[in-house]
């Protein structure tokens, strides 16, 4: 069955896309997330550290305004563009501001306060392949480092311009006009979608015709297509194909060695598989421009449940018992007694299990098939200790929805979901008031999981102790994002007082305890956050050594002269 006569066709890639205009009129924020208009007024921001303080019981400190941007102090712009690209580039001092840093939490502090010890000399916005080819020809001829910027929202520093000796400067690659729905396949699929793309984008568009990727990020209000390939990012679902390299049909990538494509295909066994080598890659080997992905009819029907535990263990346990009776809830999310009592204001102090199960995409199946899945797995809930909250509530949905947030707002509670996408703004109202926030996350096999969280909790707390933080002042939460059959992905949750200028201390202090106590445990450095350059120093002892050597000559080959993105997943070599 050919896909030409099947398939719609959008926007040329090397059309511009709406998405520059849009971001040419609202503004990103230059120092945290989300956009300028979205910044608190001095009263908003009083008012909300009072609530907070409140509902958190961690002490707030009188709230600061942030670094406004003609203060900002950035490093001397070593780099002009030649002639044929000037127009793609740019070296205003908000752009280079902009495009600093990512979304961690010393990323965020270091903004706030103005603090720039690094920046891209020019910010660069190809509107076709053709323009990323020319920009990384000229990158590999003078030795400038190329960094690819999909949203911004790294929270492992993998935009972040920290470069070692050797480099003549740094140029970020903006990939917000390499955006859009190039092409949709209904007989396959599968859509063809510009690698800019950011997750409201992808959706609305796809969406029109009754399709979603069903991929929701923390991050999926700012966050692109094409970052969440190069990161290996995990969706907002909590079972089955979580990661983004499971929908992959496709790729196309620009390296400084030439473009690498590869075939549309629903499988093949034809030797080692080149998207999970670019899947990951985190623009160390090139740009990724476009992807085939493969796309799904919006469930009809969904029905969902919470169950309350009297332990955060019973509840793991649960979870193991589910997944292993080959139940694959659509969410299957369980939040420890703390995350609980924060996310949904819940008094009662018990471990929250957020259950969901939809009808297959697009069917129309009789509710009597999920309520015999949700009965089948209350059951197992109940037989591990799990209680029924109300009753499970089925919701119908008759109509196709370009809706970019119907399918995010479909996965699991409203109350957990509005406070998951609503933390990155609130971690933004907390640095202003003097409070540490960060979170930590990792997989491990289920017969780990138990003392992997006692080592992370231990760590976090003989940091805290150790500078003086009393257990009541700070906040210390757990939540299992994505489960699976052997295992489950750990998230924690560090809210605490930090005296100001001691911020980014706090940071590497807990980083690194925490990342010490998931290796000893026998967890992973990172389950969907990525590598960048905050892992680098753990996940160097995760791999195995000679996979780093094929690594490293990989990138020799398509990137023999080291400068897309120097220092993440690999360290640079001597320069010659």
């Amino acid at each position: 069955m050919g896909a030409s006569s099947e398939a719609e066709q959008h926007p040329s890639p090397a059309a511009p896309s709406a998405a520059g205009g849009e971001h040419a009129q609202r503004r990103r924020k230059h120092w945290g997330w989300g956009y300028e208009d979205e910044q608190p007024t001095s009263a908003q921001l009083a008012a909300l550290a009072r609530s907070l303080e409140a509902r958190l019981q961690v002490p707030f400190q009188e709230p600061r305004a942030p670094a406004a941007l003609e203060q900002l102090r950035l490093p001397a712009v070593r780099l002009s563009a030649p002639r044929a690209l000037a127009e793609l580039c740019t070296s205003s001092h908000y752009e280079r501001a902009r495009h600093a840093h990512g979304s961690s939490y010393a990323d965020v502090v270091e903004g706030f306060y103005g603090r720039f010890a690094a920046a891209p000399d020019l910010v660069a916005y190809p509107r076709s392949e053709d323009q990323v080819q020319a920009l990384l020809a000229w990158c590999a001829e003078e030795r400038i480092a190329a960094i690819p910027y999909g949203g911004g929202t790294s929270v492992v520093g993998g935009v972040r311009p920290q470069l070692p000796a050797g480099y003549a400067g740094a140029l970020c690659i903006d990939l917000s006009r390499l955006s859009g729905l190039y092409e949709l396949d209904t007989v396959s699929a599968a859509a063809r979608l510009g690698a800019g793309s950011s997750g409201p984008q992808l959706e609305a568009a796809l969406g029109r015709s009754g399709f979603t990727l069903r991929h929701y990020p923390q991050s999926f209000a700012l966050s692109t297509l094409g970052g969440w390939i190069a990161t290996r990012a995990a969706g907002h679902f909590a079972t089955g194909q979580t990661h983004i390299e499971d929908q992959l049909e496709a790729l196309r990538m620009a390296t400084p060695a030439g473009m690498v494509a590869t075939t549309r295909l629903p499988a093949s066994g034809a030797g080692i598989d080149p998207l999970r080598l670019m899947a990951g890659s985190e623009g160390a080997l090139g740009v990724i421009t476009e992807a085939w992905v493969r796309v799904r009819r919006r469930p009809r029907t969904i029905v969902r449940a919470t169950v309350s535990f009297e332990r955060f263990e019973l509840g793991a346990h649960c979870i193991a018992a589910l997944l292993q009776e080959d139940l694959q809830p659509a969410n299957c999310r369980l939040l420890d007694e703390h995350e609980a009592a924060l996310a949904l204001a819940e008094g009662e102090r018990r471990a929250l299990l957020l259950l969901a199960f939809e009808s297959p995409a697009g069917a129309q199946v009789a509710r009597g098939a999920l309520a015999a899945a949700m009965d089948r797995a209350l059951a197992i809930c109940a037989q591990h200790g799990g209680a029924l909250r109300g009753e499970a509530r089925f919701q119908e949905r008759s109509q196709p929805s370009a809706d970019a947030g119907a399918g995010a707002r479909e996965a699991g509670e409203a109350g957990w979901r509005e406070a998951f996408l609503g933390a990155p703004y609130l971690r933004d109202a907390m640095v202003a008031c003097g409070v540490f926030t960060e979170t930590f996350e990792t997989a491990v096999t289920w017969e780990r999981l138990a003392a992997l969280d006692n080592e992370v909790r231990g760590a976090a707390l003989r940091v805290l102790e150790g500078r003086g933080v009393r257990e009541r002042d700070l906040r210390l939460s757990a939540r299992l994002t994505h489960a699976y059959r052997d295992g489950a992905a750990p998230y924690y949750t560090v809210i605490a007082p930090v005296a100001r200028g001691e911020e980014h201390t706090l940071w590497q202090e807990l980083k690194s305890a925490i990342s010490e106590a998931i290796l000893a445990a026998g967890g992973t450095i990172t389950h969907h956050h990525a590598v960048g350059r905050d892992h680098m120093p753990w996940y160097g002892r995760e791999r195995p050594e000679p996979f780093a050597a094929a690594i490293a000559g990989a990138k020799s080959a398509l990137d023999p002269r080291w400068v897309m993105n120097p220092g993440v997943l690999l360290k640079v070599p001597p320069l010659s």
